[in-house]
């Protein structure tokens, strides 16, 4: 019997300790949880993925379904998610089950916490839809002027004019045009983005997401500015 008992009390030092150890953990991690997120801040991540769906779909807007490229229904569809398993252990000593309830109820305060701390950006308004449509419907006829290496890309979010080279007098007239009404249409989207999630201050960087975004889905041989000011072609 004593043999026994004194199992028994190691056994429940040894529980005891690894439930402490486990508070220990799950305390630390609340409290930088919740010292990162006490303000509201730019959402980058928001803002890079709603640049990427606008962008996809103005470049693409031309372009035949059945060879459009699959990178917009790939990240819809392969998103990850976090998909717990079924726990198989049928018995588990009292400091752990007391240890998960605990942790569900960190959980359950902290979520909302980093929630509030944190914003999302929505593109759904009529505006922001409208200036979609009309970017997309230009884009068939800007294409070949990208293709050509006549217009870019700029490192500030806008197209531009690269060469006049090879272009008839009626081509420049109508590139100069396409260039302005896009160009007003971007700075509109911007600011109409940043204005419709109530943060007008936002729309320097939701620019600065967009101008990344052109860049990074062009297609081969077009062209576009470098941070430095020099035009290359991808």
């Amino acid at each position: 019997m004593e043999i026994n008992s004194l199992s028994f009390i190691k056994s429940s030092d040894k529980n005891y300790q690894s439930f402490y150890q486990f508070l220990s953990v799950m305390l630390i991690s609340l409290t930088v949880i919740s010292c990162v997120t006490i303000n509201i801040y730019f959402p980058a991540a928001a803002a890079e993925k709603v640049a990427e769906q606008i962008v996809n779909d103005v470049l693409q807007s031309d372009v035949p379904d059945a060879t459009k490229d699959k990178k917009t229904s790939e990240m819809q569809n392969n998103q990850s998610q976090i998909n717990l398993g079924p726990l198989h252990q049928k018995q588990y000593y009292a400091s752990q089950a007391y240890a998960s309830e605990l942790l569900l109820a960190i959980v359950d305060f902290v979520v909302p916490v980093a929630e509030a701390g944190q914003a999302d950006i929505s593109i759904n308004s009529s505006k922001i839809n409208s200036i979609r449509k009309s970017m997309e419907k230009r884009q068939s006829k800007l294409r070949p002027f990208y293709s050509s290496g006549a217009v870019g890309f700029t490192n500030n979010g806008l197209i531009a004019s690269v060469s006049n080279a090879g272009l008839s007098v009626k081509q420049k007239s109508t590139v100069k045009k396409l260039i302005r009404s896009e160009n007003n249409d971007r700075m509109a989207l911007y600011s109409e983005i940043a204005n419709a999630n109530g943060h007008p201050e936002w729309q320097a960087d939701i620019q600065k997401t967009f101008s990344k975004t052109w860049i990074n889905k062009i297609s081969s041989g077009w062209m576009y500015q470098s941070t430095s000011g020099q035009w290359k072609r991808k």
